[in-house]
Formats: C-alpha cells, sequence, structure tokens
C-alpha cells in the first residue's frame, strides 16, 4: 500500500462546505489516494477567538503534503481562506487551486506561488492538479 497524501482544505464556509463534503465523501469512498481534512473555521478572522484557532490551523496546514483550495464564486472575498494561503506558502507547501467555475475570481494570493491549478471541479481535473502539485 503506497503512501497516503496529507491534504488541508481551505475554503469558503459559508458558500461551498458542499464542495468541501463531496471531496470528503470521494475520500471515504476511497476514490482518492490520499487523505482530507476537515478543519474549518465559522468564526470571524478577527474575533476574539480568532487567535486560538489560528494556531490549531497553522499545525495542521504545516502537518500537511498539499494545501488546496476551493475557488467558489465568493473565495476571493473570504479573510480566513487569504490567511490560510499566506501561512501555506509560509509553510512552503504544494499548493492545489480548485475552481468550482472556471469564471470565479481567484484570491491575488494564489497568484505567483506555484500553485498547481484544477479549472473545475470533477474528480479527474483534481486528482491531475495535485499529481502536477
Amino acid at each position: 500500500m503506497g503512501y497516503k497524501k496529507k491534504i488541508f482544505v481551505s475554503y469558503d464556509y459559508t458558500n461551498d462546505k458542499h464542495y468541501k463534503n463531496l471531496l470528503l465523501a470521494w475520500d471515504a469512498n476511497r476514490l482518492f489516494d490520499f487523505s482530507i481534512h476537515d478543519h474549518s473555521a465559522d468564526v470571524g478572522i478577527n474575533s476574539s477567538n480568532a487567535g486560538a484557532i489560528k494556531s490549531v490551523l497553522s499545525r495542521y496546514i504545516n502537518e500537511a503534503t498539499y494545501f488546496l483550495v476551493i475557488i467558489g464564486p465568493k473565495t476571493h472575498k473570504s479573510q480566513w481562506v487569504k490567511w490560510e494561503i499566506e501561512k501555506a506558502v509560509e509553510l512552503g507547501k504544494r499548493i492545489v487551486a480548485v475552481k468550482t467555475d472556471r469564471e470565479n475570481t481567484s484570491p491575488s494570493e494564489l497568484y505567483g506561488v506555484g500553485a498547481s491549478w484544477a479549472m473545475s471541479f470533477t474528480y479527474q481535473s483534481i486528482v491531475d492538479a495535485i499529481a502536477n502539485a
């Protein structure tokens, strides 16, 4: 049995959790040869709890082999996603950007960091983007 890639998933909690749930379902059904970990935060990035959450998220991002960000229609506005991308870059993670629709605006933090891109949310495009990361 081969080594399973450990993937941290970043996404807009309010608008794109169904895409994260689909990834978790694919992972549970063993379609992927990697392990997805869900560590989402449903609090404001500037809330009183943010420091503790950032500490935990930093640890999970650091433990991951890959950092996968789901890019939905409003992801570019998410302060948490922006922070998570910046942390992944700081930690030298392999970054995979997956658009739910080709027309979605990407967070500017993804440009110039060597991200591997999937321009649609399909099993094969995501597997290919991870393989190329």
